[in-house]
């Protein structure tokens, strides 16, 4: 039985979290969960948008699976999630975007999956006013060797170990020559270690305009922390939205699989929430523990679900059900 943290999150975390809890446990998941708090909930709670508890049990349990969070103003965090990162050192973001069936989607055939760098790059915040008057400012992007290295080198093993064909690098190192270019410098060295992979590099913008003429032709994607951000959101897009694609932050020691989309307080309580994402990602994290047997059985009634939609699933990817319809109906399909 693997010991798993839970964090429900707020808005319409708690009741997704319930949801797939509700699936993993019908599919007969070897789960014991810990539950723990972060976020607004948290803050108002107990003081802190990041309890040193929850940070203690992720710590020694390894494993996360979260729902949405808000982070409360005033605090000190810009981001509890980007804190969480930052923290247990996840510096691989992967995002995995797959045509799924009966979604509205001009795109048929998208099965890709990006891996974006997560704790270098512009995305950092690294800036400062340059005058007293706040009319100048910058902001420094910092690209290492090392963290370059670890994670074009972690896509290349996860085209390998999936029966993926290709890895495709996204840089902008015709301008940005130094920290791109590193980038960049990095993956083709690494590359030449993974023979049975195909690899290539783009710039940044005519990858872009690639995945919204010719999305199939994308496998595996990696990039910066900032470019990963843009384009992992851009995937999810060409497949339905952040509502149908799961996340997973991945580390040496600590993985944390999460719901990307925010938290919708407007809905909360209502059944109107889409489960899927966050569904997805347990799938992930189910992989990741060694159940993938589990997860694969899931998958295929989320699919068969997904078929059946106007009957059961939730008004935002063209149903008429509610967020318990949609948990029945993967349950009876499983």
């Amino acid at each position: 039985m693997q010991k798993v943290v839970r964090i429900a999150g707020d808005g319409i975390g708690v009741e997704i979290t319930e949801a797939v809890s509700t699936i993993l446990e019908q599919a007969e998941a070897h789960i014991q969960w810990i539950d723990a708090k972060a976020g607004l909930g948290a803050f108002e709670e107990l003081g802190s948008p990041l309890p040193d508890e929850t940070v203690a049990a992720i710590r020694e349990h390894k494993v996360l699976l979260k729902g949405p969070l808000t982070t409360p103003v005033g605090t000190g965090f810009r981001s509890v999630n980007v804190a969480l990162r930052q923290h247990f050192d996840l510096y691989a973001n992967i995002r995995p975007a797959r045509t799924l069936p009966s979604i509205d989607s001009p795109f048929k055939q998208v099965d890709m999956v990006i891996f974006r760098e997560n704790t270098q790059g512009l995305y950092i915040g690294k800036e400062h006013w340059v005058n007293a008057e706040k009319t100048h400012a910058e902001s420094v992007a910092v690209v290492t060797e090392q963290a370059s290295e670890r994670i074009i080198r972690a896509a290349f093993e996860y085209a390998l170990t999936h029966d993926r064909q290709k890895v495709s690098l996204v840089h902008k190192a015709n301008i940005l020559k130094f920290t791109t270019g590193l980038f960049l410098e990095v993956g083709r060295r690494v590359a030449k270690d993974y023979n049975s992979i195909e690899f290539e590099d783009l710039i940044v913008d005519n990858m872009a305009m690639q995945m919204v003429m010719r999305p199939e032709r994308f496998d595996v994607v990696v990039t910066t922390n900032l470019f990963g951000d843009i384009l992992s959101d851009l995937a999810s897009g060409l497949v339905g939205g952040l509502g149908v694609t799961g996340a997973a932050n991945m580390g040496d020691e600590q993985a944390m699989f999460e719901a990307v989309h925010g938290s919708a307080p407007d809905i909360a309580g209502q059944g109107k929430a889409n489960p899927m994402a966050l569904l997805f990602s347990s799938l992930m994290l189910l992989e990741h523990i060694g159940q993938k047997n589990i997860a694969n059985n899931i998958s295929k009634a989320i699919y068969k679900t997904l078929v059946e939609k106007k009957v059961y699933c939730t008004p935002d990817i063209g149903g008429k059900g509610t967020t318990q319809t949609f948990t029945q109906a993967v349950i009876d399909n499983l």
